[in-house]
C-alpha cells in the first residue's frame, strides 16, 4: 500500500507541475505575437496613390526606451485634424489602412503606429494596454511637437480600441475617440477565451486565470488586472463612440455594453446588427465612414 500511495502522490505532483507549465506556455503565447510581419512601404504608397496623400515613416522612443515605428499620412487638403489609428492584436498598421483611406479623403491626417511587440516596433511583450497606453501619450507628444495640429482624435480596433480607452487616463488632448470591439477588462476577456475552448462553467476557470496572472506577475512584473478600459472610461470626459457587432464571438458585445453603462454621459454605443469582430467597415463602408467622420466633426470645438 505504501508504494501505491507514493505512486499516487507522484502522479498528483506530476499533474500539478504539468498544469503550471501548460498555463505558463498558454500565457506566454498570449503575451507575444505569433508573427512579426514587417509592413512594406509599398502599402503606404498604394494608399497615397488612392487618396492623393503623402506619407513619411516616423519613429519615437517610448517612456521605457522602446522603439516605436509608424507611418504618418498627410491628406491632399488637410483640415487641421489628426487621427491616431491603432490596430488589433497580432496585426500591424497594415490592418487599419482601409480606415486611414476614408479619413484621408475627409481631410484628416493619420498616424498609423505598429503597437509595441508588433510589426516594426520594438519589444516582444504585449501588455494589453498597461504600457501601450503610455505609448499613445508619447505619440501625441510627437504629433504636437512636430506637426501643426488643431484637433487630435483616435480610432482603435479590438486591442487597439482597448489601448486607446486606457490612454484616456494619461492623454487628455483627444477631442473624441472611436473604439470598435474593445474588451472591458483583460480578466473578463481571458474568461471569454477559456469559454470559447470549453463549455465548462466559468468558476472552473478561476484557478487557471489566477495562476496565469500570478505567472505574469512573477516572471514579468506585470499586474494584468490593470489592463482595464473599464477603469479608464468611468471618469473620462472625452466623448467615446463605442462600435460593436452583435455577432462578435471574439469579444462579445456585452463588453462595449458594460463600458457604455459605466459612463453613459461621455459614451455612445453603436451596435451593428449581424456584424462580426471589427467588421463594421467591411459590412457597410460608406455608412461606417460617414458615422466615424461625423462623430469627429461633431466634437471639434472643445
Amino acid at each position: 500500500m505504501r508504494w501505491l500511495w507514493r505512486l499516487l502522490r507522484a502522479g498528483v505532483i506530476g499533474l500539478a507541475i504539468g498544469a503550471v507549465l501548460s498555463v505558463g506556455i498558454v500565457t506566454d503565447n498570449a503575451l507575444h505575437s505569433p508573427t512579426r510581419i514587417q509592413p512594406k512601404p509599398a502599402a503606404a504608397d498604394a494608399i497615397s496613390r488612392e487618396t492623393g496623400a503623402t506619407w513619411d515613416q516616423v519613429q519615437v522612443t517610448a517612456h521605457d526606451g522602446a522603439h516605436l515605428d509608424a507611418w504618418f499620412f498627410r491628406p491632399r487638403e488637410p483640415n487641421g485634424s489628426v487621427v491616431i489609428l491603432l490596430h488589433g492584436v497580432a496585426d500591424t498598421r497594415l490592418g487599419v489602412l482601409g480606415h486611414a483611406a476614408f479619413l484621408l479623403r475627409s481631410g484628416f491626417s493619420v498616424l498609423t503606429p505598429d503597437s509595441r511587440g508588433h510589426g516594426a516596433s520594438g519589444r516582444d511583450l504585449i501588455t494589453y494596454g498597461i504600457r501601450e497606453a503610455s505609448d499613445v501619450h508619447d505619440w501625441a507628444d510627437w504629433l504636437f511637437q512636430h506637426q501643426e495640429i488643431k484637433r487630435l482624435y483616435g480610432l482603435g480596433e479590438s486591442l487597439g480600441a482597448a489601448i486607446l480607452l486606457q490612454s484616456l487616463l494619461k492623454e487628455s488632448r483627444f477631442r473624441a475617440i472611436v473604439a470598435e470591439s474593445p474588451f472591458a477588462t483583460f480578466e473578463e476577456v481571458a474568461y471569454d477565451r477559456m469559454l470559447q475552448v470549453s463549455r465548462l462553467p466559468k468558476p472552473v476557470f478561476w484557478p487557471v486565470i489566477r495562476l496565469g496572472f500570478l505567472y505574469v506577475r512573477v516572471r514579468y512584473g506585470l499586474d494584468m488586472s490593470q489592463a482595464s478600459p473599464a477603469a479608464a472610461i468611468r471618469s473620462t470626459a472625452v466623448p467615446v463612440l463605442l462600435i460593436h457587432g452583435t455577432a462578435d464571438t471574439n469579444i462579445p458585445i456585452r463588453h462595449s455594453q458594460e463600458l457604455h453603462a459605466l459612463n453613459p454621459t461621455a459614451t455612445r454605443l453603436w451596435e451593428i446588427q449581424g456584424a462580426e469582430h471589427v467588421a463594421g467597415l467591411s459590412q457597410d463602408p460608406e455608412f461606417y465612414a460617414k458615422t466615424v467622420v461625423g462623430w469627429f466633426a461633431s466634437h471639434g470645438r472643445r
